[in-house]
């Protein structure tokens, strides 16, 4: 397999034939190289107007290998050929070199280049790239790989030192300039040669005018180390990173600029990042990520350029896709958000990164759902991501040193076990999922507090769905832990710990609380647009309104005993009734409305009595016979929060089942009047059914019970359920 590495643009702030100057005194031995055991100039050739001097000289490195290596090696040093270019007239360096030694086993080719910096007449710049193919090496492929990964790593940490001290040494010579090479005079040369090469420095001269006068129209645009790429195919269709064009100016990194404003890399990681750059920049159109997102992508695996470059194929088309850019541009906050989201931006950490204060022991996250939906509550959360992005690059720029992460401090005072909501915890997994693909490496760490004793339960839910690096980056304390030294003080200043937790600072953080049921909205009007992240294939809640005698059933088909049905719903306005209900003889579709007919028919179909209303249980079905209570018949009043479950027993149809409950029966006539004008009543519910083996009792929120978590209503209080899951 070849491996190819390159390293970023290396400036030096002196001329370029001062650094020729200091290059040369490198051979034919330098000590600061120790690897380097002397050099022999095997060629040599200079133009006769002097402008191109060549030298290929033969270098021998010591061996850098284990013993038993050496010892099948059969020998002291290593050969490489160089071949050194040197343009005066251009001033520019190229240098090619390739092993002469086990050419047959092992290709190594390198080409660096020293040139003038195109904005900057009195720098230079350096670039590095190398190209390794071990084809076979006495079965120490591996090993071998490794020892020239490590030598290239030091020679490129080497390189900028080396001239360095070289121009030092000069510098104490006495020597701080070289002149400039000029032209011939005419005397030395034919007349004709002066024609043309007069010609040829008046077209340089020409093209040298009009690049400076395209650099001075866009002057006003940051250098290409600062700024976004341009995206350019679709992202479906992935280009070969070792096909790419090493060459193209526009995707070079300046070695300051990645330190400035990336962090301190190792030699082989700005490489890789070099190259995923490079890859990104073959899609010719569109908006791709930053050089910062680049990274962390990388970081997030490992600098495995393949697995980075897939990681953020799919994260490119999920973007497009959703039109995650205009979402985000275009987000408002719902109302329900504002005043009942218990989270926000808070100051910063010791190390001057934004810090986002969670506190989700006082979230109402059924309320939430219901409220905004998945999407919405998705929307806000990918907005939050969005946010840390903007904030890390304004601390980059206003701290002036690389700020490429947010801190998330999440407390849990409060949390119990209504919060283990089963719909809750699938929606959350679902975000942690969406989050973790296409926001990667952009927390530095998760500090969790006040830690009660149910959390347990609901991290060892989470956890697995975590990636490993970020799972890492978590800190835990329970009950006052989070006080004192080793706590939020090694986190925080002092002086930004808020109020809440002991400290001094005023937080603007919402308090959150419990969401009024008036906010609810049905589950086909949540977020009112049509415009949905893809969190579900559907909304997970149904909403349905019945009027005084219709029922509303959903049918199941059990095929296993031992399957678990489980279901949530709130009643919204008037009063139902819940039933659990197994039927003898399975029922695989729902019976045919029949037209109304007689005064009765004609009631039926004021009172609703369709398809969607009528219930599979037929009229003249006996209860005990055909079909069974499996759950005691449940009344539900306004504004109560239902969740419950069933263990089944046998295989076969099983209705949940809501009718309009109403205190008394119809005793006159002119009921039909009351009928027709009387407020209907509204739930909305969601069920799920748990295979026997994927139900292990460990999600809490199956235990039937009634949540007053999310409900405001007088009737919160009263005490109704049904029954438990046999165990």
């Amino acid at each position: 397999m070849v491996q190819s590495y390159q390293s970023p643009v290396r400036v030096y702030k002196y001329p370029f034939e001062l650094v020729m100057e200091a290059y040369v005194r490198r051979f034919p031995k330098c000590d600061m190289i120790p690897i380097m055991a002397g050099t022999d100039i095997i060629k040599e050739t200079t133009s006769k107007d002097g402008a191109i001097h060549q030298v290929s000289r033969k270098c021998r490195l010591h061996v850098e290998a284990p013993y038993l290596l050496k010892k099948i090696m059969g020998v002291e040093f290593i050969y490489f050929i160089q071949t050194n270019t040197l343009d005066r007239r251009n001033r520019t360096l190229t240098i090619e070199a390739y092993n002469e030694s086990f050419s047959s086993r092992v290709v190594i080719n390198e080409n660096c280049k020293y040139s003038v910096h195109p904005e900057n007449s009195d720098w230079t710049c350096f670039e590095q790239t190398a190209a390794l193919d071990i084809r076979s090496f006495f079965g120490f492929e591996s090993t071998v790989e490794k020892i020239a990964m490590k030598q290239y790593s030091q020679n490129i940490s080497k390189g900028k030192e080396i001239i360095e001290y070289f121009i030092e040494e000069l510098r104490k010579e006495g020597i701080t300039s070289v002149p400039r090479w000029q032209e011939p005079t005419p005397k030395a040369i034919p007349e004709v040669c002066v024609t043309k090469e007069s010609k040829k420095l008046e077209n340089e001269a020409e093209s040298s005018s009009e690049e400076t006068e395209i650099r001075d129209r866009t002057s006003s645009t940051p250098s290409t180390g600062s700024t976004e790429l341009q995206l350019g195919a679709s992202a479906t269709h992935l280009p070969n990173i070792d096909k790419l064009n090493l060459s193209d100016d526009n995707n070079k990194l300046d070695a300051d600029y990645i330190k400035r404003c990336l962090g301190d890399l190792t030699p082989l990681q700005e490489s890789r990042l070099i190259q995923l750059k490079k890859w990104v920049a073959e899609l010719q159109k569109g908006k791709v990520p930053s050089d910062t997102c680049l990274l962390r992508f990388l970081r997030a695996r490992d600098f495995n350029i393949e697995k980075a470059r897939e990681m953020l194929s799919h994260s490119l088309i999920w973007r497009k896709k959703n039109q995650i850019d205009k979402l985000m541009a275009e987000y408002e906050e719902p109302q329900v958000v504002k005043d009942y989201f218990p989270g926000g931006w808070h100051h910063q950490d010791k190390e001057g990164r934004p810090l986002y204060l969670l506190r989700l022991g006082q979230m109402d996250v059924k309320g939430l759902v219901k409220s905004i939906g998945e999407e919405g509550l998705l929307k806000h959360t990918l907005h939050i991501c969005e946010e840390g992005l903007r904030l890390t690059e304004e601390a980059t720029s206003s701290q002036g040193r690389p700020i490429t992460t947010w801190t998330l401090l999440v407390d849990l005072e409060g949390l119990n076990m209504r919060h283990l909501w089963r719909p809750g915890i699938r929606t959350l997994l679902k975000i942690i999922e969406i989050v973790e693909a296409n926001y990667p490496e952009t927390m530095s760490c998760v500090l969790i507090i006040r830690a009660p004793r149910v959390f347990p339960i609901l991290w060892t839910l989470v956890s697995t769905f975590i990636d490993d690096n970020t799972r890492s980056k978590f800190l835990f304390y329970g009950g006052n832990d989070y006080q004192g030294t080793g706590g939020l003080i090694d986190f925080m200043p002092k002086e930004n710990i808020p109020d809440f937790l002991g400290g001094e600072c005023k937080s603007i953080v919402h308090e959150g609380g419990l969401v009024p049921k008036s906010m609810y909205q049905p589950g086909e009007d949540i977020d009112g647009t049509r415009q949905h992240i893809p969190l579900s294939e559907q909304s997970m809640y149904h909403s349905v309104s019945l009027g005084r005698g219709q029922v509303h059933e959903v049918v199941l088909l059990i095929e296993e005993p031992g399957s678990v049905i489980c279901w949530d719903f709130d009643v919204m306005k008037s009063d139902v009734l819940f039933s659990v209900l197994r039927t003898k003889v399975p029922i695989t579709h729902r019976p045919e409305p029949q037209s109304p007919t007689g005064a009765m028919g004609v009631i039926d179909a004021v009172m609703g009595s369709d398809d969607q209303h009528r219930s599979v249980i037929e009229k003249s079905w006996r209860e005990g016979y055909e079909y069974f209570r499996v759950e005691p018949q449940l009344v539900c009043h306004d504004g109560e929060s239902i969740q419950g479950s069933h263990v089944t027993s046998y295989m076969g149809t099983y209705v949940l089942q809501w009718r309009y409950y109403e205190s008394a029966p119809h005793t006159s006539p002119l009921d039909i009047i009351d009928t027709i004008t009387a407020p209907k009543a509204k739930i909305m519910y969601y069920y799920e059914t748990l295979k026997s083996a994927d139900y292990r009792g460990s999600m809490t929120s199956l235990q039937s019970c009634q949540s007053g978590f999310s409900s405001l209503s007088s009737n919160t209080n009263k005490s109704v359920t049904s029954s438990c899951p046999s165990r």
